[in-house]
Protein backbone atom coordinates (compact mmCIF):
# COMPACT_ATOMS: atom_id res chain seq x y z
CA UNK A 1 0.00 0.00 0.00
CA UNK A 2 0.95 3.67 -0.09
CA UNK A 3 3.95 4.87 1.90
CA UNK A 4 2.64 8.43 2.02
CA UNK A 5 -0.32 10.21 3.57
CA UNK A 6 -2.47 13.00 2.25
CA UNK A 7 -3.03 15.88 4.67
CA UNK A 8 -6.63 15.79 5.82
CA UNK A 9 -6.97 19.48 4.95
CA UNK A 10 -6.06 18.66 1.34
CA UNK A 11 -8.61 15.89 0.84
CA UNK A 12 -11.75 16.49 -1.22
CA UNK A 13 -15.18 14.92 -1.40
CA UNK A 14 -15.91 13.37 -4.78
CA UNK A 15 -19.01 12.20 -6.59
CA UNK A 16 -18.41 10.33 -9.83
CA UNK A 17 -21.02 10.65 -12.56
CA UNK A 18 -20.25 7.99 -15.14
CA UNK A 19 -21.81 6.48 -18.24
CA UNK A 20 -19.96 3.23 -17.55
CA UNK A 21 -20.45 0.47 -20.14
CA UNK A 22 -21.04 3.06 -22.86
CA UNK A 23 -17.52 2.24 -24.05
CA UNK A 24 -14.22 1.37 -22.35
CA UNK A 25 -12.57 4.40 -20.76
CA UNK A 26 -15.01 5.20 -17.94
CA UNK A 27 -13.84 2.06 -16.19
CA UNK A 28 -10.26 3.34 -16.06
CA UNK A 29 -11.39 6.64 -14.52
CA UNK A 30 -13.56 4.88 -11.93
CA UNK A 31 -10.69 2.65 -10.80
CA UNK A 32 -8.31 5.62 -10.70
CA UNK A 33 -10.69 7.61 -8.50
CA UNK A 34 -11.22 4.73 -6.09
CA UNK A 35 -7.44 4.29 -5.71
CA UNK A 36 -6.74 7.98 -5.03
CA UNK A 37 -6.11 8.77 -1.33
CA UNK A 38 -6.89 12.46 -1.77
CA UNK A 39 -10.46 11.53 -2.67
CA UNK A 40 -13.22 10.82 -0.19
CA UNK A 41 -15.50 9.16 -2.73
CA UNK A 42 -19.02 9.72 -1.43
CA UNK A 43 -20.75 7.80 -4.19
CA UNK A 44 -21.08 6.99 -7.86
CA UNK A 45 -24.06 8.06 -9.97
CA UNK A 46 -24.59 6.17 -13.22
CA UNK A 47 -25.53 8.60 -16.00
CA UNK A 48 -27.60 7.82 -19.08
CA UNK A 49 -26.08 7.60 -22.52
CA UNK A 50 -29.22 6.75 -24.52
CA UNK A 51 -29.48 10.42 -25.39
CA UNK A 52 -31.71 11.44 -28.23
CA UNK A 53 -32.49 7.82 -29.06
CA UNK A 54 -34.25 7.71 -25.69
CA UNK A 55 -33.46 4.12 -24.76
CA UNK A 56 -32.66 3.11 -21.16
CA UNK A 57 -29.01 2.51 -20.30
CA UNK A 58 -28.54 3.21 -16.60
CA UNK A 59 -29.15 -0.31 -15.28
CA UNK A 60 -26.55 -1.67 -17.68
CA UNK A 61 -24.10 0.93 -16.40
CA UNK A 62 -24.91 0.13 -12.80
CA UNK A 63 -24.13 -3.55 -13.39
CA UNK A 64 -20.80 -2.55 -14.90
CA UNK A 65 -19.81 -0.50 -11.84
CA UNK A 66 -20.80 -3.40 -9.58
CA UNK A 67 -18.51 -5.63 -11.63
CA UNK A 68 -15.66 -3.16 -11.11
CA UNK A 69 -16.28 -3.16 -7.36
CA UNK A 70 -16.13 -6.96 -7.34
CA UNK A 71 -12.91 -7.17 -9.37
CA UNK A 72 -11.25 -4.52 -7.18
CA UNK A 73 -12.43 -6.09 -3.94
CA UNK A 74 -14.05 -2.76 -3.08
CA UNK A 75 -17.09 -2.31 -0.87
CA UNK A 76 -18.84 0.49 0.92
CA UNK A 77 -19.02 3.00 -1.94
CA UNK A 78 -22.69 3.93 -2.51
CA UNK A 79 -23.95 3.42 -6.06
CA UNK A 80 -26.97 5.25 -7.47
CA UNK A 81 -28.95 5.09 -10.68
CA UNK A 82 -29.22 8.44 -12.41
CA UNK A 83 -32.11 9.66 -14.54
CA UNK A 84 -32.51 7.25 -17.46
CA UNK A 85 -33.52 9.83 -20.07
CA UNK A 86 -32.29 13.25 -21.20
CA UNK A 87 -34.22 16.19 -19.77
CA UNK A 88 -37.33 17.27 -21.68
CA UNK A 89 -37.23 20.90 -20.53
CA UNK A 90 -35.24 23.25 -18.33
CA UNK A 91 -38.08 23.21 -15.80
CA UNK A 92 -38.49 19.42 -15.52
CA UNK A 93 -38.27 18.27 -11.90
CA UNK A 94 -36.86 14.76 -11.74
CA UNK A 95 -37.60 12.31 -8.92
CA UNK A 96 -34.47 10.18 -8.95
CA UNK A 97 -32.08 8.68 -6.38
CA UNK A 98 -28.92 9.82 -8.14
CA UNK A 99 -30.16 13.38 -8.53
CA UNK A 100 -31.26 13.50 -4.90
CA UNK A 101 -27.90 12.14 -3.78
CA UNK A 102 -26.06 14.98 -5.55
CA UNK A 103 -28.38 17.51 -3.90
CA UNK A 104 -28.06 16.01 -0.43
CA UNK A 105 -24.27 15.81 -0.57
CA UNK A 106 -24.00 19.36 -1.87
CA UNK A 107 -26.15 20.67 0.98
CA UNK A 108 -24.05 19.01 3.70
CA UNK A 109 -21.94 21.20 5.92
CA UNK A 110 -18.41 19.85 5.43
CA UNK A 111 -15.01 21.53 5.39
CA UNK A 112 -13.89 19.35 2.50
CA UNK A 113 -14.76 20.88 -0.89
CA UNK A 114 -17.02 18.82 -3.13
CA UNK A 115 -16.21 17.88 -6.72
CA UNK A 116 -18.74 16.25 -9.04
CA UNK A 117 -16.81 14.61 -11.85
CA UNK A 118 -19.00 14.15 -14.93
CA UNK A 119 -17.59 11.63 -17.38
CA UNK A 120 -20.64 11.52 -19.63
CA UNK A 121 -23.92 13.34 -20.12
CA UNK A 122 -24.48 16.07 -17.56
CA UNK A 123 -28.12 15.08 -17.07
CA UNK A 124 -28.04 14.47 -13.33
CA UNK A 125 -26.19 17.68 -12.45
CA UNK A 126 -28.61 19.65 -14.64
CA UNK A 127 -31.58 17.94 -13.00
CA UNK A 128 -30.15 18.62 -9.53
CA UNK A 129 -29.77 22.34 -10.34
CA UNK A 130 -33.37 22.54 -11.56
CA UNK A 131 -34.70 20.78 -8.47
CA UNK A 132 -32.55 22.66 -5.97
CA UNK A 133 -30.96 25.80 -7.48
CA UNK A 134 -29.25 26.75 -4.22
CA UNK A 135 -26.66 23.97 -4.63
CA UNK A 136 -24.99 25.91 -7.48
CA UNK A 137 -22.54 27.58 -5.13
CA UNK A 138 -21.69 24.47 -3.16
CA UNK A 139 -19.53 22.33 -5.45
CA UNK A 140 -17.24 22.31 -8.47
CA UNK A 141 -18.25 20.33 -11.53
CA UNK A 142 -15.55 18.95 -13.84
CA UNK A 143 -17.22 18.00 -17.12
CA UNK A 144 -15.75 15.92 -19.91
CA UNK A 145 -17.90 17.31 -22.71
CA UNK A 146 -18.52 19.78 -25.47
CA UNK A 147 -16.90 20.22 -28.86
CA UNK A 148 -13.76 22.16 -29.70
CA UNK A 149 -13.84 25.92 -29.33
CA UNK A 150 -14.78 28.27 -30.86
CA UNK A 151 -17.48 26.48 -32.86
CA UNK A 152 -18.38 23.31 -30.99
CA UNK A 153 -20.42 20.79 -32.96
CA UNK A 154 -21.24 17.14 -32.42
CA UNK A 155 -19.71 15.65 -29.30
CA UNK A 156 -21.08 12.55 -27.60
CA UNK A 157 -21.57 13.78 -24.04
CA UNK A 158 -23.08 17.15 -24.89
CA UNK A 159 -25.45 15.82 -27.55
CA UNK A 160 -26.76 13.18 -25.12
CA UNK A 161 -28.50 15.95 -23.17
CA UNK A 162 -28.33 19.44 -24.63
CA UNK A 163 -31.03 20.75 -22.28
CA UNK A 164 -29.04 19.65 -19.22
CA UNK A 165 -25.86 21.09 -20.70
CA UNK A 166 -27.57 24.45 -21.25
CA UNK A 167 -29.00 24.34 -17.72
CA UNK A 168 -25.48 23.97 -16.33
CA UNK A 169 -24.09 26.66 -18.63
CA UNK A 170 -26.78 29.15 -17.55
CA UNK A 171 -26.26 28.46 -13.85
CA UNK A 172 -23.76 30.00 -11.44
CA UNK A 173 -22.11 26.61 -10.81
CA UNK A 174 -18.30 26.52 -10.75
CA UNK A 175 -17.60 24.61 -13.98
CA UNK A 176 -14.32 23.25 -15.31
CA UNK A 177 -14.94 22.08 -18.85
CA UNK A 178 -12.70 19.62 -20.72
CA UNK A 179 -13.86 19.77 -24.35
CA UNK A 180 -13.25 17.05 -26.92
CA UNK A 181 -10.17 18.77 -28.35
CA UNK A 182 -8.60 18.43 -24.89
CA UNK A 183 -9.76 15.00 -23.73
CA UNK A 184 -8.58 13.33 -26.94
CA UNK A 185 -5.06 14.29 -25.83
CA UNK A 186 -5.23 11.27 -23.49
CA UNK A 187 -3.86 8.89 -26.14
CA UNK A 188 -2.32 5.63 -24.95
CA UNK A 189 -1.22 2.59 -26.93
CA UNK A 190 -2.49 -0.95 -26.46
CA UNK A 191 1.12 -2.04 -25.96
CA UNK A 192 1.55 0.31 -22.99
CA UNK A 193 -1.74 -0.87 -21.51
CA UNK A 194 -0.68 -4.50 -21.94
CA UNK A 195 2.61 -3.81 -20.17
CA UNK A 196 1.31 -1.60 -17.36
CA UNK A 197 -2.36 -2.44 -16.78
CA UNK A 198 -3.02 -6.05 -17.76
CA UNK A 199 -0.60 -7.59 -15.17
CA UNK A 200 -2.32 -5.81 -12.25
CA UNK A 201 -4.70 -8.34 -10.77
CA UNK A 202 -8.19 -9.23 -11.94
CA UNK A 203 -9.14 -5.59 -12.37
CA UNK A 204 -6.11 -4.82 -14.54
CA UNK A 205 -6.79 -7.79 -16.79
CA UNK A 206 -10.43 -6.78 -17.12
CA UNK A 207 -9.62 -3.16 -17.91
CA UNK A 208 -7.26 -4.24 -20.68
CA UNK A 209 -9.44 -7.02 -22.08
CA UNK A 210 -12.67 -5.03 -22.29
CA UNK A 211 -10.96 -2.14 -24.04
CA UNK A 212 -9.28 -4.41 -26.61
CA UNK A 213 -12.48 -6.34 -27.29
CA UNK A 214 -14.45 -3.15 -27.92
CA UNK A 215 -11.58 -1.76 -29.96
CA UNK A 216 -11.87 -4.67 -32.40
CA UNK A 217 -15.24 -3.34 -33.58
CA UNK A 218 -15.31 0.36 -32.63
CA UNK A 219 -15.12 2.52 -35.72
CA UNK A 220 -13.59 5.61 -34.11
CA UNK A 221 -10.28 4.19 -32.88
CA UNK A 222 -6.94 4.39 -34.72
CA UNK A 223 -6.20 0.68 -34.58
CA UNK A 224 -3.90 0.09 -31.61
CA UNK A 225 -4.46 3.06 -29.36
CA UNK A 226 -7.24 4.64 -27.34
CA UNK A 227 -7.97 8.01 -25.81
CA UNK A 228 -8.74 7.55 -22.11
CA UNK A 229 -10.83 10.69 -22.38
CA UNK A 230 -12.61 10.46 -19.02
CA UNK A 231 -9.41 10.39 -16.97
CA UNK A 232 -8.76 14.17 -17.01
CA UNK A 233 -11.69 14.56 -14.60
CA UNK A 234 -9.73 12.51 -12.06
CA UNK A 235 -6.44 14.25 -12.70
CA UNK A 236 -7.86 17.77 -12.42
CA UNK A 237 -9.63 17.03 -9.13
CA UNK A 238 -6.32 15.66 -7.82
CA UNK A 239 -4.28 18.59 -9.11
CA UNK A 240 -5.87 21.48 -10.97
CA UNK A 241 -2.44 22.31 -12.41
CA UNK A 242 -2.18 19.10 -14.46
CA UNK A 243 -3.33 21.10 -17.45
CA UNK A 244 -3.63 24.67 -18.64
CA UNK A 245 -6.85 26.60 -18.88
CA UNK A 246 -8.38 29.90 -19.81
CA UNK A 247 -11.59 31.50 -18.62
CA UNK A 248 -14.44 32.60 -20.85
CA UNK A 249 -18.15 33.32 -20.67
CA UNK A 250 -20.13 30.10 -20.63
CA UNK A 251 -21.68 29.52 -24.04
CA UNK A 252 -24.97 27.81 -24.80
CA UNK A 253 -25.55 24.93 -27.19
CA UNK A 254 -27.88 24.87 -30.18
CA UNK A 255 -29.62 21.63 -31.17
CA UNK A 256 -26.55 20.53 -33.14
CA UNK A 257 -24.28 21.21 -30.14
CA UNK A 258 -22.73 24.25 -31.79
CA UNK A 259 -21.70 26.96 -29.33
CA UNK A 260 -23.79 30.12 -29.03
CA UNK A 261 -22.04 33.07 -27.41
CA UNK A 262 -23.87 34.39 -24.34
CA UNK A 263 -22.35 37.47 -22.71
CA UNK A 264 -24.79 37.35 -19.80
CA UNK A 265 -23.52 33.98 -18.53
CA UNK A 266 -20.82 33.75 -15.85
CA UNK A 267 -17.25 32.73 -16.62
CA UNK A 268 -16.18 29.10 -16.68
CA UNK A 269 -12.78 27.44 -16.78
CA UNK A 270 -11.93 25.66 -20.07
CA UNK A 271 -8.94 23.32 -20.10
CA UNK A 272 -7.17 23.41 -23.47
CA UNK A 273 -4.08 21.34 -22.59
CA UNK A 274 -4.00 18.22 -20.42
CA UNK A 275 -0.87 16.75 -18.81
CA UNK A 276 -1.60 13.22 -19.91
CA UNK A 277 1.64 11.74 -18.57
CA UNK A 278 0.95 12.95 -15.03
CA UNK A 279 -2.52 11.36 -15.15
CA UNK A 280 -1.53 8.12 -16.87
CA UNK A 281 1.61 7.49 -14.81
CA UNK A 282 -0.24 8.18 -11.57
CA UNK A 283 -2.89 5.65 -12.61
CA UNK A 284 -0.32 3.03 -13.64
CA UNK A 285 1.57 3.46 -10.36
CA UNK A 286 -1.54 3.20 -8.17
CA UNK A 287 -2.71 0.12 -10.01
CA UNK A 288 0.67 -1.57 -9.61
CA UNK A 289 0.95 -0.66 -5.92
CA UNK A 290 -2.51 -1.99 -5.11
CA UNK A 291 -2.59 -5.00 -7.47
CA UNK A 292 1.03 -6.17 -7.84
CA UNK A 293 0.19 -9.71 -8.93
CA UNK A 294 -1.02 -10.88 -12.31
CA UNK A 295 -4.43 -12.59 -12.29
CA UNK A 296 -4.32 -16.36 -12.67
Amino acid sequence: MYKFKVQEAKRVRVILSTDAKCEADDQYAIVHALLTPKFDVKGIVVAQWGGQNRYPTVMEGKEEVEKIFDLMGTSGVPLYAGHDLPLESDTEVVDNEGVDFIINEALKEDDKPLFVLCQGSITDVGAALIKCPEIAGRFTCVWIGGGAYPNGGWEFNSTNDIIAANTVMRSSLELWQVPMSSYIQMQVSYAELQAKVMPCGKIGKYLFDQLVILGETAGWINGESWALGDSPAIGLAMNHNCGTFYTRKAPLFDQNANYIECDTNREIRVYDVIDKRFILEDFFAKLKINYPKEAK
